[in-house]
């Protein structure tokens, strides 16, 4: 697996990847409180599949810069930017959580770098905005996010204990918690007590607050019509899967093009961590090059995949 440095967007990002250089490139984004390796199952496998598989750790994560703004703008300029860093015009992005959020965005604002798209355990922003105004359930859910609009009391709450708290969210959000062994969630609570790490992460959460754009007017002009992957664990105790549904979903998506839906009965809201077999089988299934195109309304997923670039550093 290597290690590198990528200049997308005006900043530094941190990166694992795995796979023949000039493979079909799968640029997998991560979610909160996660990093690159959060994909450490997936990225063997689809390099083993003969893919360019690459997972930075995101804006203000990791070793990444720990740098704003977090708006969904910005965020989806972050994806155009690693695309490019790595030499290709278009990849398919792969969102888990935020990732899956930033996924979702890049898909409506930058769709031009989008050439398939997987999403894990995140709704459609704008379904998920609408269900917490009218599910006092899914509000419930969600009341951390609340909480992270606080000033400086969320951020000493998550870095207090040695990080702490980032280790109890990773297993209690988990229906499978022996998917995170102490000696991995020891390096996900090192990265939260880098300096300023607990805060950068919290600002997506207060970005969305303060900046809201869940794209509802602007996915349905101009909705996705490339195909499209949704993965969920069905235990996920924070997001209700009654929100992927087909038609929750529907306005977003181009005529023709309803998502391919994989329901993971086993797993909470860390899928590709809890049930990673499971996963990387709808991956790769999904991705094997078979006539047709995903978006044809069956659960099984499938779809085509699609030089390394100077900007792309080593270390």
């Amino acid at each position: 697996m290597d290690r590198l440095t990528l200049a997308a967007n005006g900043i530094s990002f941190a990166a694992l990847a795995d796979g023949p250089p000039d493979g079909p490139l799968l640029l997998l984004l991560h979610g909160f409180p996660e990093l690159a390796r959060s994909w450490r199952h997936q990225l063997p496998a689809l390099a083993s599949a003969g893919f360019r598989a690459v997972a930075p750790d995101l804006r203000g994560y990791g070793e990444s810069d720990l740098s704003g703004p977090y708006d969904l703008e910005t965020l989806s300029a972050d994806v155009a930017g690693l695309v490019r860093a790595l030499g290709r015009r278009r990849a398919v992005v792969v969102g888990h959580d935020w990732g899956g959020a930033m996924a979702w965005a890049t898909a409506v604002l930058r769709p031009e770098v989008v050439e398939r798209l997987v999403v894990l355990s995140c709704p459609y922003p704008a379904v998920f905005a609408a269900e917490v105004v009218r599910n006092p359930r899914q509000l419930l859910r969600s009341a951390y996010m609340l909480f992270f609009q606080l000033p400086v009391l969320p951020d000493w709450t998550l870095a207090r204990r040695g990080a702490a708290a980032v280790a109890r969210a990773l297993r209690g959000g988990s229906a499978i918690r022996s998917a995170w062994p102490r000696e991995e969630l020891d390096r996900y609570r090192a990265a939260f007590l880098r300096p300023g790490a607990a805060s950068a992460a919290l600002g997506y959460y207060r970005a969305a607050f303060r900046s809201p754009r869940v794209l509802g007017r602007e996915g349905r002009a101009h909705p996705i019509a490339v195909p499209t992957l949704v993965v969920w664990g069905v235990r996920d105790r924070f997001l209700g899967v009654e929100m992927i549904a087909r038609d929750r979903m529907a306005p977003f998506f181009a005529p023709g093009n309803a998502p391919s839906i994989v329901l993971v009965d086993e797993a909470g809201h860390f899928v590709q961590n809890e049930a990673p077999d499971r996963v990387n089988a709808a991956l790769l299934g999904w991705l094997a090059p078979v006539p047709g195109r995903a978006g044809d309304g069956g659960d099984q997923a499938r779809a085509r995949a699609g030089s390394p670039s100077p900007g792309v550093i080593p270390r």
